[in-house]
């Protein structure tokens, strides 16, 4: 039974990331949160289906690699999107710009 609740819980820690992904596309900053938001809840929901195998535990470890490589590339594009235009807003942003 705790396990089914924690299951739900989950998913909708993903859901709720991807509702503000799709919702809040204004600000670069506001979807990479939602991003690793959405990388917690499925880092918890392949630690908690692995968890019943031990030895296939390392699955979780390369994929919280992986998300956090994730996180750097993004703060990486955050910082020099606001070095060169000043906000991490999108409207402002184009690609045309040299």
């Amino acid at each position: 039974m705790v396990m089914i609740l924690n299951m739900i819980l989950m998913v909708f820690i993903v859901m709720g990331g991807a509702w503000v992904f799709s919702s809040k596309r204004k600000h670069l900053l506001a979807t990479l949160l939602s991003l690793e938001f959405i990388m917690l809840g499925l880092f918890l929901m392949l630690f908690t289906a692995l968890n019943l195998y031990p030895q296939d535990l390392y699955f979780s470890l390369i994929f919280l690699t992986f998300s956090v490589c994730e996180g750097a590339l993004g703060l990486s594009i955050l910082v020099s999107m606001i070095r060169t235009h000043g906000n991490d807003f999108f409207q402002t942003f184009s690609v045309l710009q040299c």
